[in-house]
């Protein structure tokens, strides 16, 4: 297939990049910039020119293709809310482009969307529309196309790593750096899921080629590694102290962050291995986070 990738340039999409040229699939791949359309033209990916803040440029993207997938966000979180809504007008412009045919369309959230109960861990079959994390309006997106008729799943991901990049914990990792403490809230039992890029980026291709639609995948290697463990890896690695901070405490020391450090995000992948066959073998996250190169991280 062909198949329009946004985010291509990114952390995951670079990943999918070779995941999908070594399958057999063409990938036009999302860029804004003559770096980025270097980049790509090298991966042997043709770049196709667009912008987020352009839901126009990925309709078009989407309507040159045989399938889509959008991996691409804002990640600026000083403007989540906003940057929410705009993925949602993005995938609902992706979808005009694929009404009226059974062309896949793959679009991304994260695993927080499944936990109908909490403490329990969330489940692929679950969708939480009630959850206050306005990332949710990605998946009420990919619902609304799917009422017409369009070919939408959903890969929802944990915090995804390599050595160079770990999700939410790369701005823990600069917090921590100038903070000159490894910080937790409480005890610090809550936990994170998480799997290795190169296990995501897999995931995302056989969701896509298994074309199911309505479908819910979950990106989750481990199903939870305790935030007071990831603390204790980064404290190491920047030899700094390890403290456990109150609920009370936690805005002054995380800022942005503390809308995050102390959810426990427990989530089972167990559906998703059963219907596409996905095995991660990835390193884990402590792992990846010990071999981190923390001089330059």
């Amino acid at each position: 297939m062909r198949i329009f990738l946004t985010g291509a340039t990114g952390f995951i999409g670079s990943a999918i990049i070779p995941e999908l040229i070594g399958a057999g699939h063409q990938v036009l791949g999302l860029t804004r910039s003559d770096a980025g359309a270097q980049a790509l033209a090298i991966a042997g990916v043709e770049p196709y020119r667009g912008d987020l803040n352009d839901p126009a440029s990925l309709r078009r993207g989407a309507a040159e293709a045989d399938g889509v997938i959008h991996c691409a966000f804002d990640h600026d979180f000083s403007n989540f809310l906003a940057n929410c809504d705009k993925d949602r007008r993005n995938i609902e412009a992706l979808g005009a482009a694929l009404v009226g045919s059974d062309r896949p369309l793959v679009i991304t959230s994260g695993t927080g969307m499944g936990n109908a109960v909490q403490g329990e861990p969330a489940t692929e079959d679950a969708f939480n529309i009630d959850h206050p994390n306005p990332r949710k309006a990605s998946e009420l997106a990919g619902a609304a196309l799917a009422d017409a008729g369009v070919n939408v799943s959903v890969v929802r991901l944990p915090q995804v790593h390599d050595t160079v990049k770990q999700g939410l914990i790369t701005p823990l990792v600069a917090l921590t750096r100038e903070k000159g403490v490894s910080a937790y809230v409480g005890d610090g039992r809550n936990r994170y899921p998480a799997a290795h890029v190169l296990d995501v980026a897999r995931l995302y291709r056989l969701a896509l080629e298994k074309r199911e639609a309505g479908a819910r995948y979950h990106a989750v290697a481990e199903e939870g590694v305790s935030v007071r463990a990831i603390a204790e890896t980064i404290g190491r690695g920047l030899k700094v102290p390890v403290v456990a901070l109150s609920p009370d405490e936690a805005a002054a020391h995380f800022g942005w962050l503390a809308m995050f450090v102390g959810l426990d995000l427990l989530a089972s992948s167990a559906l998703t291995r059963k219907r596409l066959g996905w095995h991660p073998t990835g390193p884990d996250l402590i792992t990846d986070l010990e071999n981190m190169d923390y001089g330059t991280a």
